[in-house]
C-alpha cells in the first residue's frame, strides 16, 4: 500500500501559483526570473513525463521497499518524533550519495543530465524530472532504511518532503539567506552553484535540504559575486527536443559502448565519471577543474585564504 500522505501531489497547486507569480514578478521587473517559453515547456512536459513514468514504476518499487522492510532489523514507529528527526538525517545523506553518484558516474548521470539540461534557472527547471531514473536504479539506495526498520511509507513520505523542499531553491529571484540558515541548508544561492557550469562550480552542492553533507564530505562551493552562474552542462543541447533531453545521454552511451574494443573499455564508458575516454579525447569535470585552476593561482590562493574566516557561509573552498 502506498502512503495516503503524497506531500509532492499536494504541493502541485503551490508549484504551479509560484512558477506563474515568478514569471508576473520578473515581467513587472520586480524580481530576477529568467523564462523563456520553449525552454519553460520543455520543463513542465519533463515533469509530466517524469510523474507517468513514476507511475508506471513506483508499484514495483514500493512492493520491493515492502519486502525489505519484512525482513527489518528493529521496529521504528511512525507515531515516534525520535524517528522522523533520524529518518530525516538518513535520508537526506542518502539524497546526497544518490545526487554525488548522479554527477559521477555516467551511467546514472544518463538518467539525470536532463534536469541540468535548461540555460535558464528558474522554479519550473526545478520540474525538469527524470523519465529513467526507476530504470537506472537509484532507487536502491534508500532500501536500507526500510532494512533498518522505518516503514516504506513513512521513507517516501520523507523523500517527497525533501523534493518539496527542493522547488523553492531553483530560483534567481532570491539572493542569499540569513548567514546561519546559509551555514546548515540548502539554499538557492548554494543550489545555483549546482546548476551552473563554470569550471569552479562543477559537480559541487549535492544537498537535498542540508548542506553539511557537502561541508563535511568536502564538496562545498560558495557562490561568488565576481563569478555569476552560467547554466546548463559543459557542451549544451541546442534543442528543446523532449526525446533529446531525455535521452541524448543515453544514446550517447550506447554509441560508445558500439566502438570499445575491450571490456575494460566499456567499463569506463558506461560506469566511468561523464566525459570519460580511453584515449583522453573528452575531458571529466575533474580534469575541466584542474585545468581552469591551473590559470587562476591568484584568485585560488585568495579564495584559500576567505576559507579561514568566522563565518562559513562567506566560505569557499579551494579546488586545488
Amino acid at each position: 500500500m502506498t502512503p495516503d500522505f503524497d506531500p509532492v501531489a499536494l504541493a502541485v497547486p503551490f508549484f504551479v501559483l509560484a512558477i506563474v507569480l515568478e514569471i508576473i514578478l520578473g515581467r513587472l521587473g520586480r524580481a530576477k526570473a529568467n523564462y523563456e517559453p520553449r525552454d519553460t515547456f520543455t520543463s513542465l512536459a519533463m515533469g509530466l513525463g517524469s510523474t507517468t513514468a513514476g507511475l508506471l514504476t513506483g508499484g514495483a518499487i514500493f512492493a520491493a521497499s515492502l519486502w525489505v522492510y519484512e525482513h527489518r532489523l528493529f521496529e521504528i514507529p511512525m507515531t515516534a518524533i525520535w524517528a522522523w528527526v533520524a529518518l530525516f538525517l538518513l535520508e537526506d545523506m542518502t539524497y546526497y550519495w544518490f545526487h554525488r553518484l548522479a554527477h559521477e558516474r555516467r551511467f546514472w548521470w544518463a538518467s539525470h543530465v536532463n534536469h541540468h539540461t535548461s540555460q535558464h534557472y528558474n522554479l519550473s527547471t526545478a520540474l525538469r524530472q527524470t523519465w529513467t531514473g526507476g530504470v537506472a536504479g537509484t532507487w536502491l539506495l534508500w532500501l536500507p532504511l526500510s532494512l533498518i526498520g522505518f516503514p516504506p511509507a513513512m521513507v517516501a513520505i520523507q523523500k517527497g518532503i525533501s523534493l518539496v523542499y527542493q522547488f523553492w531553491i531553483h530560483t534567481e529571484a532570491i539572493g542569499r539567506m540569513p548567514r546561519w540558515f546559509e551555514a546548515v541548508f540548502n539554499t538557492p544561492s548554494h543550489h545555483r552553484v549546482h546548476h551552473a557550469r563554470n569550471p569552479r562550480y562543477l559537480d559541487r552542492n549535492y544537498a537535498g535540504v542540508l548542506i553539511i553533507w557537502d561541508r563535511l564530505f568536502g564538496t562545498f562551493q560558495a557562490e561568488l559575486d565576481e563569478e555569476p552562474c552560467r547554466y546548463g552542462v559543459v557542451k549544451n543541447l541546442g534543442t528543446f527536443n523532449l526525446l533529446r533531453v531525455a535521452f541524448h545521454e543515453w544514446a550517447a552511451i550506447g554509441r560508445d559502448l558500439l566502438t570499445a574494443r575491450s571490456p575494460r573499455e566499456a567499463a569506463g564508458y558506461l560506469f566511468g565519471p561523464p566525459g570519460w575516454s580511453l584515449d583522453g579525447s573528452r575531458e571529466t569535470s575533474d580534469q575541466i577543474r584542474a585545468r581552469w585552476a591551473a590559470t587562476q593561482p591568484e584568485a585560488l590562493s585568495r579564495e584559500a585564504a576567505a576559507a579561514t574566516g568566522p563565518t562559513p557561509a562567506a566560505r569557499s573552498e579551494s579546488l586545488v
